[in-house]
């Protein structure tokens, strides 16, 4: 089992910045894949962005104002949000990917989640 803890979500307003993070614990040896996704209210979760092999997998819409990474020695992924916008408000999800590579679109091909961690943009 893997357990994935995200922190970093707050209030910010327009064009301001955030970090995420999510550690990993448990048999993370197992993982190839780590994505963050985020879910608006009242719409269905989506990707924001993955990373699996030193490859970034990027929503289109999203490329240029987020920025993953991973640092493995801290079992730690982040997220650097900037130039927030109030369509970015939603809650975000750490999210893992074990046995197969590649950081697919669709949360159904994912094994582990984080509890989540909420951002609002004002």
């Amino acid at each position: 089992q893997v357990q994935l803890v995200e922190s970093g979500g707050g209030s910010v307003q327009t064009g301001g910045s955030l970090r995420l993070s999510c550690v990993a614990s448990g048999y993370t040896s197992t993982i190839y894949c780590m994505a963050w996704f985020r879910q608006p209210p009242g719409k269905e979760r989506e990707r924001v962005v993955g990373l699996d092999s030193g490859i970034t997998y990027y929503d289109a819409s999203m490329k240029g104002r987020f920025t993953i990474s991973r640092d493995s020695a801290k079992k730690t992924l982040y997220l650097q949000m900037n130039s927030l916008k109030p369509e970015d408000t939603g809650m975000y999800y750490c999210a893992a990917r074990g046995g197969r590579l590649g950081c697919p679109p669709s949360p159904r091909e994912y094994n582990y989640w984080g509890q989540g961690t909420q951002v609002t943009v004002s």
